[in-house]
């Protein structure tokens, strides 16, 4: 079996109230489709989609640094959105391409195991990988597995887990290739240059400046820890044009490679 890889999404490709974007869903999964006995695993968020269900119902959200902070009682609705609504829909449209999609969480099978995030940012759960025994018997037999980045904390409280986290910790579960979608085609440098590559000292000095600001500083941390843990560089590029990854696949370098340290 060919090495796994581990697909990120986000963003607007998950904004399921806007048609446009329900096309660019259903146009990456076809290309996932296009790819031959290659084992693929989808982790995805859904902040957007999060953010409009606590606004009808009254509720503020807040960020620390780009990350959500979230109180237990807005919980039952983000677990909601993320493991049932957009879960859902993403393995209703891979059906509809008569793709073999089953829709989990991050605690099925003990896939991983959370502790509550050291960053106080309430019920938001610190991943770690635990056991492939599931995700091996499901990409053995060709099912692609679609995660949502809902967690659990091992006195059984659902947990929301930042899903380049929670993209992270699969990855080193299966000792996957990983790629983060995002909507912009990489990581911007100071003139507003997309990045080919990126390494922990030069983050850093975008990080300090501000030129690498909000959930981009989230989803460059994530990557940087990734290449540390597997030793090889992870791709940041962008959901328009989910052709990219059969390049990647094909040792064909895209959006911004985040390398680990010493590269």
């Amino acid at each position: 079996m060919k090495k796994p890889v581990v697909i990120k999404i986000g963003g607007a490709i998950l904004d399921g109230y806007d048609q446009g974007n329900t096309f660019a869903l259903t146009a990456l999964l076809k290309v996932i489709a296009s790819l031959v006995k290659q084992p693929v695993v989808i982790v995805h968020g859904g902040g957007c989609v999060v953010d409009e269900m606590l606004t009808q119902a009254g509720l503020v959200t807040e960020k620390k640094n780009g990350l959500r902070v979230t109180p237990k009682s807005h919980m039952p609705i983000i677990s909601g959105a993320l493991a049932g609504s957009v879960n859902k829909a993403i393995v209703a449209t891979a059906a509809s391409l008569q793709l073999p999609a089953v829709g989990l969480s991050l605690t099925d099978g003990q896939m991983v195991q959370c502790q509550l995030s050291p960053l106080q940012l309430g019920q938001v759960g610190d991943p770690k990988p635990y056991s492939s025994a599931l995700l091996d018997t499901l990409l053995k037999a060709n099912f692609l597995p679609i995660i949502s980045s809902i967690g659990a904390l091992d006195n059984g409280e659902l947990v929301n887990v930042n899903a380049d986290d929670a993209a992270v910790a699969v990855c080193q579960l299966l000792n996957a290739e990983l790629i983060l979608l995002t909507d912009v085609n990489g990581v911007k440098g100071a003139a507003g240059e997309y990045l080919a590559s990126l390494n922990y000292q030069q983050a850093k000095k975008l990080i300090d400046r501000g030129v690498i600001a909000g959930g981009m500083t989230a989803k460059v941390n994530a990557a940087l820890q990734a290449a540390n843990k597997l030793r090889r560089s992870i791709a940041v590029a962008s959901w328009q044009s989910p052709e990219q990854i059969v390049d990647f696949l094909n040792g064909v370098s895209i959006g911004t490679r985040i390398q680990p340290d010493g590269c």
